[in-house]
C-alpha cells in the first residue's frame, strides 16, 4: 500500500477511487477512469483520471472532490496545478487524482502510459 497505508486493505483504496470517480462524474467530468496501479508502483494504489471541458470546470471538479472528502476527514497530502487549471493533481496517497483539460489529457495520455494497469469498472452514468 502507498504512503504508510500498510494497515489499510485494498478495498479501502478501491472504495476511495470509486468515490472520487463518482464525485467527478457528478460534476460532469468526462472519460472518467480509475486505474489499479498498486502492483506497478509503490507510491499509490489507484489513479483516477478525468477530463474537464475547461479550466473552470477542472477547478470545480477539484473543489468538489476536496470538499466531499474533507467531510470524511480525508485531505490530500499534496496538490498541484490549481492556478493553471489545465492539469490538476490531488494526491490522497492511496489514490492520485488527475483532472485534465482535453488538450493536456491528449498530450500526456496517462492511460497509454499505464496501459498494463487494470481499469476498474466504475459503472458511471456518463461512461
Amino acid at each position: 500500500m502507498a504512503g504508510g497505508a500498510e494497515t489499510k486493505d485494498a478495498g479501502t483504496s478501491e472504495q476511495l477511487a470509486r468515490r472520487i470517480a463518482a464525485i467527478a462524474d457528478d460534476k460532469k467530468a468526462s472519460d472518467v477512469v480509475a486505474l489499479d496501479v498498486h502492483r506497478l508502483v509503490g507510491y499509490t494504489d489507484f489513479l483516477v483520471i478525468c477530463t474537464a471541458r475547461n479550466e473552470r470546470q477542472a477547478k470545480a471538479i477539484k473543489d468538489e472532490v476536496y470538499h466531499q472528502l474533507k467531510k470524511a476527514d480525508r485531505l490530500p497530502a499534496t496538490g498541484e496545478g490549481e492556478q493553471e487549471g489545465e492539469w490538476i493533481l490531488m494526491d490522497y496517497l492511496d489514490c492520485v487524482v488527475h483532472v485534465f483539460t482535453p488538450e493536456l489529457r491528449e498530450r500526456y495520455r496517462l492511460e497509454t502510459l499505464w496501459g498494463e494497469a487494470q481499469r476498474l469498472d466504475l459503472g458511471l452514468a456518463a461512461a
